[in-house]
């Protein structure tokens, strides 16, 4: 039978360890419970965004509930008219996108690049890209 010279040291490791392993698996539950509440909160962010959503929409069909609004929007989405009205269209200036642009010259001018930078261009793909 071994008998320990350091019972103290035994005893300071052995605790040692019972509280790593209890610390160890009370780790992963807070993690959860962490990991919880973050998906709590973000589903009650998410709710609190489609409650307004719905405030707005139930707005809307209040007011699709009148003839003003019905006539409203036949007016400007399916461009109705009453009989013996004239209906014109304005339309919008077209924009900078699709407005022909003036032809430039396409002359590119070669930068000057080392053997180097082509081959390092090479290794990392980065010639591929042009």
């Amino acid at each position: 039978m071994t008998v320990f010279r350091r019972p103290g040291a035994v005893l300071a490791t052995l605790l040692f360890l019972v509280m790593g392993a209890a610390f160890l698996t009370q780790v992963v539950p807070y993690r959860q419970i962490l990991d919880s509440q973050r998906q709590v909160n973000s589903a009650r962010a998410q709710l609190a965004a489609l409650e307004e959503d719905n405030e707005v929409l139930a707005a809307d069909v209040a007011a699709l509930q009148t003839d003003q609004e019905v006539e409203k929007l036949a007016r400007e989405k399916l461009g109705y008219v009453r009989p013996g009205e004239t209906a014109y269209i304005v339309l919008d200036p077209p924009s900078e996108e699709t407005r022909p642009q003036p032809q430039t010259d396409n002359l590119v001018i070669p930068e000057e690049r080392t053997w180097v930078d082509a081959l390092w261009d090479f290794v990392t793909g980065a010639d591929l890209d042009s």
